[in-house]
Formats: structure tokens, sequence, C-alpha cells
């Protein structure tokens, strides 16, 4: 029982089960969040409880109170349960919680998986049993027609004694074409039927047994983390005790190996009828000298059978070097996966293996994939090798007898010619901001007062910030930044109403019971107004809006990037993003923010100006003058400001020779931070690919979302490429899902023209497929330093 035998017409069901599977994770991952958020609320109400207690006890009686005593035991325990509480909740976070958002996100993956390849293969085959074979019909019918109509014309030509060679070289030709194609009939029909038993016999149950394995897999990584789960919130009361021993023992019953029989019964289907790939004979009613299923050898095919058999051999023998290499794959990651699960300390780690074992089924598939290959090709090679051997060492036979025609006069050389067959959030706005400090009360009083003063020169005014930045900024209670909806008397303007709030502690609205007590004050170190910039010329148009030359008040020149005005909010947080990054860094080799300004729309980023322009078109036009050392020492900038990077715990994900600046001195600066994450951890997940630079980005993180500073070195690799290219797109001639999928089979990009060994051997570095096998930036700025010390 299982869904390789008896689900292969159930693929609906088995997406609807994907499906439900994943609801009811969801369902199981928010009661976790909600028992954890319940069970810290209780912790710390239980610690509150006792340091009440505790300040109400701290008068003395004198004697000795076996009460008191007892009391203050029961305080005692229950500041310990509090205690336990707490770690229980983190526990439950970092543990079973955890785990189960990383199984949600493999459990889409294994769905997204499964849905492809059905498609792809039910795709193939359709194409291979019908589509391709009624085209070969389609054309076989024309050819004899073709055949037909110049032998009329040879005969004539023969009776009239004219143009009769040319006619009969019509004639030869359209024989040979005829003879060509139904070559090509047999051997696709060949292919046809054995693809049509592979996918009904092998690669459709394999695939549908591959789900079948996968789920069951899921089912024994939440099982164990229904199992952590369980022993986390396991309480020593007698009801709780009670409540979790049924938990314990509804989990003992999940059996991964059964889970699916009831499953599979609801949903079994017999197997479908085979179709029948026939030879259709109704192809040689106007031709005798052609046989069903038989390879013709005659003078106008003998060289090109021993091309397509020359063909199929190197075909064969490619196949059968890549299904040897997967299958070696195969055996090093089953090795992996079993060693990593000697290693898991806890049943639900299993969770951490699923990727892998992910992959591994997905090698499996590969694997497959290529033995019905190698059955074809070595079928069809088969076939024309017995005809060859047949006829080996004998003279081609004639396919039309000239001599039998009475009319002919003359006797001619055939001309033979061969064919060939080619086939991506945090805002920043006031966003830039250093920590929020204590103001004084007469420092506060001089500020409400001055009900006077303009709007935007007040501290507490921020301009067009956006909601999810003013909550946090908003984190005590009693602080405030600029607008509310108030009830009550009006004021002519907002300060005024500012003020009288804020000096009479009146609640702004009833319902709300808000009164205003702490101003937030604005950073004004990286706050501008925009009369403190005037727009030049346009530099060019970014994703978010125009980019232009500005000068600042003091004459400096900036670049100024725009944000439109009528984009959604959600893209307005992510155009200031960039800003809230860099106002963190100082690096020589990273482009510098100067402010922002955020008073009214449109929202500037004011950064400085860099007049070299973007490295790739830098490249590209300077290339005749670029020489090795200034190529190195470019590489060395950008390995330089990575490394900063790096020790801030910055993911750029979007390194690339357009994303660079050419400042003065030919001192490259990295830029475009847009797409840029600072994570504690260093790693950084998406779950979307949209605007991803495909040719640039590792591996894993196209797969599964996965950015760190290993997937920069990654893209650090294509950047040397594009260096010492001078400006050549990667992977030249490949689309983006070419590339990808060249990757994935282990190819990498040969060197540049002139590019130094030393160099290439450090893109190979980057190109690891492992991330963990990458070198650190700190070894490439090591190892390119070494480099241009060498060039003289």
């Amino acid at each position: 029982m299982g869904f390789g035998s008896d689900l292969r017409n159930s693929q609906e069901a088995v997406l609807k089960l994907q499906d439900w599977e994943l609801r009811l994770l969801e369902t199981v991952k928010k009661f976790m969040a909600l028992r954890i958020k319940s069970d810290k609320e209780y912790a710390y109400t239980l610690q509150n409880l006792c340091n009440q207690v505790d300040k109400e006890s701290t008068v003395q009686v004198n004697y000795v109170s076996n009460v008191s005593k007892s009391w203050l035991l029961m305080i005692q325990h229950t500041e310990q349960l509090s205690r336990i509480m707490k770690a229980h909740a983190e526990d439950l976070s970092s543990g079973p919680l955890h785990r189960l958002t990383l199984m949600i996100r493999d459990k889409q993956q294994v769905k997204k998986s499964y849905l492809g390849a059905q498609q792809q293969m039910e795709a193939d085959m359709i194409k291979v049993t019908k589509t391709e074979l009624e085209k070969l019909k389609s054309s076989y019918r024309q050819l004899i027609k073709e055949m037909n109509s110049a032998k009329e014309k040879y005969k004539e030509a023969l009776a009239k004694g004219k143009e009769t060679e040319k006619a009969k070289e019509r004639y030869d030709k359209a024989t040979m074409k005829l003879h060509l194609l139904h070559n090509q009939y047999v051997l696709a029909l060949k292919g046809a039927q054995l693809h049509q038993s592979q996918y009904y016999h092998t690669t459709l149950p394999l695939l549908l047994d591959s789900v079948q394995k996968m789920q069951e897999e899921m089912i024994k990584a939440l099982k164990g983390i229904f199992d952590e789960y369980s022993q986390i919130t396991s309480l020593v009361t007698e009801e709780i005790v009670n409540v979790h021993k049924e938990i314990q023992m509804s989990v003992e019953q999940i059996d991964p190996s059964t889970e699916y029989n009831n499953f599979i019964d609801v949903h079994r289907t017999t197997a479908a009828k085979e179709q029948e790939i026939e030879f259709d004979t109704s192809l040689l009613e106007d031709n005798e000298n052609l046989q069903a299923n038989e390879i013709m050898w005659n003078n106008l095919t003998a060289d090109s059978l021993q091309v397509t058999l020359k063909t199929l051999a190197e075909e064969l023998a490619q196949t059968q070097q890549m299904l040897l290499s997967k299958e070696e794959a195969v055996l090093e990651l089953e090795k992996r996966i079993e060693e990593s699960s000697e290693t898991c300390e806890k049943k639900s780690d299993i969770v951490l293996l699923l990727g892998q074992k992910q992959a591994l089924e997905e090698l499996k598939q590969s694997v497959q994939q290529l033995r019905c290959t190698e059955a074809k090709c070595a079928a069809q090679k088969e076939l024309l090798e017995q005809k060859v051997q047949e006829n080996d060492g004998k003279e081609p036979p004639p396919v039309v007898n000239y001599e039998e025609d009475a009319r002919s006069v003359t006797s001619m050389e055939r001309k033979e010619r061969l064919s060939k067959f080619e086939s991506i959030r945090h805002s920043i706005a006031g966003i830039i901001r250093s920590p929020k400090s204590a103001l004084g009360s007469s420092t506060l009083s001089d500020m409400i007062s001055m009900s006077e003063k303009p709007l935007a020169e007040h501290d507490w005014y921020h301009g067009a910030i956006p909601r999810i930045e003013a909550q946090e900024l908003l984190r005590q209670q009693g602080d405030f930044l600029n607008l509310y909806r108030f009830e009550g008397t009006g004021f002519s303007n907002i300060p005024q109403l500012i003020d009288h709030h804020f000096s009479t502690k009146q609640v702004i609205t009833k319902k709300s019971g808000v009164v205003l007590l702490n101003p937030v004050p604005k950073d004004k170190k990286w706050i501008l107004n925009h009369e403190d910039v005037s727009l030049g010329a346009l530099l060019g148009k970014g994703n978010f809006g125009e980019v232009y030359k500005g000068t600042l008040k003091d004459k400096t020149a900036v670049a100024v990037k725009t944000c439109k005005e009528d984009l959604p909010q959600e893209l307005k947080i992510k155009f200031l993003q960039e800003a809230k990054i860099l106002k963190q860094y100082d690096h020589p080799n990273i482009v510098k923010l100067i402010g922002v300004c955020t008073q009214r729309q449109p929202v500037y980023i004011i950064m400085e100006l860099v007049p070299g322009g973007d490295f790739l078109s830098f490249l590209r036009k300077r290339k005749d003058d670029l020489k090795l050392k200034q190529l190195v020492k470019f590489s060395l900038d950008i390995a330089s400001g990575m490394l900063y990077l790096e020790s801030k715990n910055c993911i750029h994900r979007d390194l690339a020779a357009r994303n660079c600046l050419v400042g003065e001195n030919n001192v490259l600066k990295i830029s475009d931070f847009g797409m840029s994450r600072q994570e504690d951890g260093g790693i950084y997940s998406s779950s979307g690919l949209k605007q991803i630079p495909i040719k640039w980005t590792a591996p894993e993180a196209l797969n599964y979302g996965r950015y760190s500073s290993e997937s920069d070195v990654w893209s650090f690799g294509i950047l040397l490429w594009e260096t010492f290219s001078l400006g050549v797109c990667p992977y030249p001639g490949m689309t983006n899902q070419q590339a990808r999928e060249q990757v994935e089979r282990g190819y990498r990009m040969s060197a540049p023209q002139n590019c130094p060994e030393e160099i290439f051997k450090i893109m190979m570095k980057c190109w690891d497929y492992k991330p963990e096998n990458r070198p650190r930036f700190s070894e490439l700025h090591k190892e390119l330093t070494a480099i241009k010390k060498k060039i003289t």
C-alpha cells in the first residue's frame, strides 16, 4: 500500500491533502504562540504578586510564627513556579515553535516541488507520446505526396526527353526525405513507447512514493515537535498531569508508516490503461518500399544511420556519466543524513534534516529520469546497431531502380547529401534616529510653551513618517509625536493644541484615555528640511523614483533619491530601509548617508555624490584602459567594504557591479542597500522571490530563501567575474532559469580572458555549493591583498 502503487491518478487528492496539512500546521503554530504569550503573562503576574506580598510581609513580629514561615515558603515556591513557567515559555518558543516554523517552510517547498515535477512529467508525456508523433505523421503524409509527385514528373520528363536529370534529382531528394523521416518516426515511436512505460510503471510511482516518504518524514518530525511540546508544558498538579498524559498518549499514537493508510483507502484508484503506441500502417498505403517498425538501410539512408548511431552513442555515454555522478551524490547525501541523524539530541531535531531529505528525494528523481533517458537511448541505439550489423560489409541497395524504366536514355551518378539535426521592513524616516534621550522638565516646558513656533520646527514633529515607525517610537505610556484626532475645544494651530493638552494633562479623547506626557524628540543629526536641498540635473531613475544631483546650503554636491508620492506604503517603508541601514555605517568603501527629508512629500534620501557613476558602466566604457593592478584594487575595495558589513552582521543581498560606484581616485564604494538586512544571527530568511537577481544569488537563497554573509560571498565571486571580464553579463548566452539549472547541476563559469589563475581560484572558492565551505570576507581580503602586492 503506497502512493506510488495506489494513487497514480489521484494527484488532486494529494495536493488537497498537502493544503489541509499546511492549514493544520498554521493552526498549531498559532496555538503555540498564544500558549507562550499566556504562560509568560501568567509568570509575570505570579512574580508581581510575590513582590507585592514580600513588601507587605517585611514587618517582623517578636516571636517565631510557623504560619509566617509556611506562608513565606508558599511565596517562595510560587516565585519558583513563576521562574519555571517563564523558562518553559522560552523553551517552547526556541524549541517546538521555531522548529514548527521551519517545518511549515519545508512542507511548502515539498508541495511546490511535487507540483512542479508532476506538471513537467505530464507535459513531457504528452509531448513525447502525442504531440511529436502527430507532427511526424503529418510530415510523413506530406512527404509521401511530394515523393509521388516527383515520381510522376520524372516519368513525364522521360517521356518528353527534357530535363530528365533535374526531375530525377528531385525524385531522389523527395525519396531521401521520406526515408529519413520514416527512420525518425520509427525512432520516435520506440522512444514514446518506452517513455510511456517508464512514466506509468516507474517515474510517476517513484514521484508519488517520494512525496509519501517526505510526508511520512514530516509526520515523524511533527511527532517529535508534539512530544517536545508535551514535555515542556507538562506541570506537576494531578489535574494538569492527567491532561498531559492524554496529550502524550495521543502523540504516541502517531505512526508515520500508517498515517496515510485511511487516506489511501478512500482515494484508491485503479491503474490507468496504457495507450498502445504502434506504427500507423495507414502511412504505408501509398508506398510499397517502406516497412512498419523497420529501419530503412539503403543508399539514401546509410550515411545518415551511421551519423545517428554515433550521436546516440555519444548521448548514451553522456547520460551514463551523469547518471553515475547523480548516484554517487545520492549515496553521499544518504550518508550525510545518516550521520546527522545520529547527532540529533532532541526528537524535533529531525526537522533540521528535512531540507536534506527533500534534496535527496529530488536527486533520486533526477536519477530515475536519467535512467529513463538511458533506456530510451540504449533501445534506439540497439535498433540501429542491429540494422547496421545485418548489412556490415554490404553495398547499400538503391531505393529506386532507374534501369527498369524503359524510357531511361542515360545513367548518372547519384549525389548523396547528409542532413544534420540540431536541436525581495522596517522604515527609517524619523527612522534615522538615535536612542531616545530623557528631557528635563524645564526643557519640555520651554519646548511645548512655544505654541507660536512653526509646526515643522518642533522637536516632537517628525513629518511624513510611516505608521509603523510611529509605533516604534511610542514606547512608553504618554509618549507622543505630532498629530492626534482630538476632542473638545478647537485651536487655531497644532502647537497650541499640543501645548494645551500637555500643560493641562487632559485626556485627548475620552475613549482612548491618552495623556500627553513625554514628547519623543527627533534626531536632528540626520533630519534635513526640503528647503535645505536644491535639486539639479536628473541622474537616473530607480525602483522608487528619480535620482537627482543636488546642492546643500553650504554648496556641497549630493545625490538625492526621491520617493514617488503614489507608491504603496510598504514600498515607501522599503525605500527608507536603505537610509536606516546606512546611517549606522562609516567606511571609505561604503557610500555615505548625509540625511533624509521627511517633513513632507516627496521624501528624500540625501547621499554623498559619487562622480564616477556605476562600476558596470565604468568597466564597459574604460575596458581598453584598465590594467590588471587596477582591477585587483577594485576587487580589494569591495572585499574591504564587505568585510566591514560582515562585522556589522549586515547582509547586502544584491552585491553586483551595477550596485557599486566609482569615487574619486577610482575608490570603489558599495551602494544600493535597498535589499539589505541587518540580522543579529547573521542569517535572514525570505519567503518570496520577487525581483531577485538570479545570476548573482547563491543557490541556498534561491532554493530556501536563506541569506547570509556566505551568500554575499557567492555574489562577490560573480562580481569578481564581472570585473575581470570587463563588464560581461554573467553566464553569457543563458537565461536566468537556464543559469540556475546549470549551477544546480554543478556548472561553474570558466575564467575570463586574461584573468590570473589566483583570482579564478578565489572565484571557484566563492562558488562552493555548500555555504559553510566558502571563505569569509576576512580571508578574501587577505588573499587579494597578497595578490596586489605581487603585481608590479
